[in-house]
């Protein structure tokens, strides 16, 4: 019987990723992006706070990503236009 293979290696990806953000740093590209890591009640507080800033329809306001940490706490990152023209 054939043997199945494991997943593949990350660290080409990872190394790929690294030099990406070397070559084009944070801020670069055409989204403002924060990262956060709050308690649930104080990020749901956060991300109101930017969609209220920064109006969805003119800004493109998003939750880009979110994930739970230990202890009731959520690390997410809000993403937006730096300006509505």
């Amino acid at each position: 019987m054939a043997r199945v293979p494991g997943p593949p290696p990350l660290e080409g990806l990872r190394r790929q990723i690294e030099r990406r953000r070397r070559e084009k740093p944070a801020g670069a590209g055409h989204f403002v992006r924060e990262t956060f890591r709050l308690e649930r009640q104080a990020a749901r507080e956060k991300a109101r706070e930017w969609f209220d800033l920064w109006p969805k329809a003119a800004y493109w306001t998003e939750v880009e990503s979110w994930r739970m940490l230990e202890g009731d706490r959520i690390e997410f990152t809000m993403r937006r236009l730096p300006s509505a023209d």
